[in-house]
């Protein structure tokens, strides 16, 4: 009783931290969710060295942009759910693309109370600029992998987290990487 004492009287000093000692992770290194963090870190950090630096953008915007451009007329809310976004930050991010010239809104002639979304020509012309750009960055990012591996790779994470097969989505993922592989080229 009389040692518990005394270690509680004494004040705490922090742990040396031992730089040539390598840090234990624990459990992390066989966590599957651990890894994709670590993957979507990394991805984004590239992203933002390679594209934003030159078109001032975020891969969520980048996102929001392909689903707008390939939904002409696509409703705002329609989008917030496409994206697996809260509405209120879909009326920010469409704000800030309006306000580039990227895309216009105009009230649906069918329900006043929604917006609808395209892009404008200087946005249909960004966006083919950022597309090229964000392909190199995912081929950069990606080229430790075949296009077999990298396609692969995006089935089993298609599968994973819609618990289905990537056709019951109405992906083309296998049509997508082999485009990409030819602009490689």
């Amino acid at each position: 009783m009389k040692a518990l004492q005394a270690a509680i009287d004494q004040p705490a000093t922090p742990p040396v931290f031992q730089a040539r000692r390598e840090l234990s992770y624990g459990l992390l290194p066989l966590i599957l969710g651990y890894h994709l963090r670590r993957t979507q870190v990394a991805i984004f950090r590239h992203f933002s060295g390679t594209v934003s630096t030159i078109e001032d953008l975020t891969p969520g915007l980048f996102g929001m942009l392909q689903v707008i451009a390939a939904n002409p007329g696509l409703g705002q809310s329609r989008l917030a759910e496409a994206m697996e976004v809260d509405r209120s930050i879909i009326v920010k991010v469409v704000d800030q693309l309006e306000g580039r010239g990227l895309i216009i809104r105009w009230p649906s002639p069918n329900d006043k109370r929604r917006n609808c979304l395209r892009l404008t020509d200087q946005g249909r012309t960004a966006l083919r600029r950022m597309e090229s750009l964000v392909l190199r960055h995912e081929d950069e990012f990606t080229k430790v992998f075949s296009v077999d591996e990298r396609k692969l790779l995006v089935d089993l994470l298609v599968r994973l987290y819609s618990g289905t097969e990537a056709a019951s989505q109405g992906l083309d993922v296998e049509g997508a990487l082999l485009r990409s592989e030819r602009r490689r080229r």
